[in-house]
């Protein structure tokens, strides 16, 4: 069994990751600042190392023996950006990946390195493939140094894919901070809901990050978004429909600027992101629809 490395661990989608990879018989190593970690008393082949990944330490000893690296490590963007926590959210992914990349052996080793579609900024209506330029928002800019660093892995010979998130659908994250609003009767869209909402569910992430690691010959970059797209305003009525409220109280978009400054505007931005290196490889994805995904989500 391949030795699996996973950043970030700790995390909504490092937990659930390396659970799955536990349960495949793989041995585990986690790595974030937390002290512990619960899957420690699950899983005697889960190793759990506390470390600050955004400094050089003992903790790269694990990636040079790891077969796999999965790099999830970063700060929570749902929070309000100062001026310092925007340099955190940088900070905590740069210098990561600087750090990991670092430390990798070289030829025989995967690093599978997270990124997000808002590399592609405020796109409209533009259909936005792995090919498309990035954009100019500080979003975009960290996600292009982002990924950035993890390809200089190439030169050590290290097979890399650039996994580029859409909004997670599952039972933390950001649903757990949408759902709320629908609950009290007083959801509804962001703005005037005709943007693009790039998404996908957590089981097709696990999935789809499983497939390319089986498939040793896919490399490069993939948007983890659903196979449909959809406006905000449409995925705001299929929550409502699934949680059995309401969805049509807006939020103005100057308010969702005003309250949450920045990373108001970030939401408001429009990416149709399909996932076409992900069809194009075979990948067939579990959930189709955003309907769909958000039942099995708050129905299992």
């Amino acid at each position: 069994m391949k030795k699996i490395l996973i950043t970030g661990a700790s995390g909504f989608i490092g937990n659930k990751l390396a659970r799955f990879f536990l349960t495949k018989g793989h041995p585990v190593v986690g790595l974030g600042t937390s002290k512990s970690h619960p899957l420690s008393k699950f899983f005697p082949d889960f190793e759990w190392v506390s470390a600050d990944t955004t400094l050089a330490g003992g903790w790269q000893a694990h990636v040079k023996t790891a077969d796999i690296v999965i790099n999830l490590a970063g700060r929570n963007i749902f929070r309000y950006w100062t001026k310092k926590y925007k340099q955190a959210i940088y900070d905590s992914r740069i210098l990561t990946t600087q750090n990991l990349v670092n430390a990798l052996d070289g030829a025989g080793q995967t690093l599978l390195t997270t990124s997000a579609v808002g590399i592609y900024g405020d796109r409209g209506e533009n259909e936005l493939t792995e090919g498309s330029a990035p954009g100019e928002s500080f979003l975009a800019r960290v996600c292009v140094d982002w990924e950035k660093e993890g390809l200089r892995s190439r030169e050590k010979g290290v097979r890399v894919a650039v996994m580029r998130f859409g909004v997670v659908l599952g039972d933390k994250g950001a649903l757990s901070l949408m759902a709320p609003a629908f609950r009290m009767f007083a959801g509804g869209p962001l703005g005037n809901g005709r943007h693009w909402f790039p998404w996908i569910h957590l089981d097709d992430l696990i999935q789809a990050a499983w497939f390319i690691l089986e498939n040793e010959k896919i490399e490069g970059s993939f948007n983890f978004t659903g196979k449909v797209p959809v406006r905000q305003k449409e995925f705001a009525k299929a929550l409502g429909k699934v949680l059995k409220r309401p969805a049509f109280i807006p939020a103005p978009a100057f308010l969702v600027r005003a309250i949450m400054g920045e990373l108001g505007s970030a939401l408001l931005e429009s990416q149709k992101a399909v996932p076409r290196h992900l069809l194009e490889a075979g990948y067939a994805f579990k959930f189709t629809d955003v309907g769909s995904a958000l039942e099995d989500v708050f129905n299992k």
